[in-house]
């Protein structure tokens, strides 16, 4: 099986961030500071470590702040944008990258959430079960802020349950996906788009697994998750 550092990966990060603006309102959210650093920089460090070398950023709002802080390279990653000049969501903001996008497979990660988790083993276990598509997903104790996923005992992702549905520990999405170019080529383009509630329930049942993994996670969507970063990254 191939190496992970062959992929591309793209980074969702044209969002508008609304619910961090009580104490980051002047940049975009994945340029929000965390300890001496742009929160975004953890995330290039993990692909840098993963061997991956292409980076395509799928940007927006207040997006020229990102090109201004990293240019076309952060340390041996190459960059490059695709420029949404009105909010698509995230499945619309993926698929308007798609031409840039020429691997067959395409880590996606979302630009405002971390989780610790080895690519690689991400990598090899998705070509193993030869898997359309895989969602890393993590295990919380309380799903109700995320909304749950379910799966089956091959790991086959079965449902979706929407956010405040259920309360209690389970398994949720925690933002990184390796995906089938030919599979991000269904999503309709120039459309606003969510991945997680339009997009992945439509894949249920189509060759869409679930990675389960147990590294730490956090977002940084929410002032009060926000403040948690400065402390997983200290």
């Amino acid at each position: 099986m191939s190496s992970i550092a062959g992929l591309q990966a793209v980074i969702l990060a044209g969002g508008l961030g609304t619910r961090l603006h009580p104490v980051v309102s002047d940049r975009p959210k994945v340029l929000a500071p965390v300890g001496d650093r742009p929160f975004l920089t953890y995330l290039f460090d993990q692909l840098v470590e993963a061997g991956i070398s292409q980076v395509t950023l799928c940007i927006g709002h207040l997006g020229e702040q990102i090109f201004q802080t990293f240019g076309d390279a952060y340390q041996s990653l190459q960059l490059s944008y695709s420029w949404e000049t009105e909010l698509l969501g995230t499945g619309g903001g993926l698929r308007l990258a798609l031409p840039q996008l020429t691997a067959s497979t395409i880590l996606v990660m979302n630009g405002d959430s971390f989780c610790q988790v080895d690519l690689e083993q991400f990598w090899q276990w998705h070509q193993q079960i030869q898997a359309h598509a895989s969602l890393l997903l993590t295990h919380v104790p309380d799903t109700s802020r995320y909304g749950r996923v379910e799966l089956t005992p091959d790991h086959q992702i079965s449902r979706f349950q929407e956010k405040d549905q259920q309360a209690g520990p389970g398994w949720i999405n925690a933002g990184i996906y390796l995906v089938g170019r030919s599979l991000l080529a269904t999503i309709p383009p120039a459309q606003v788009i969510s991945l997680e509630s339009q997009i992945f329930p439509q894949w249920v049942g189509h060759g869409l697994y679930g990675y389960c993994n147990h590294g730490q996670f956090l977002d940084i969507g929410t002032p009060e998750s926000y403040r948690l970063a400065a402390q997983l990254f200290s």
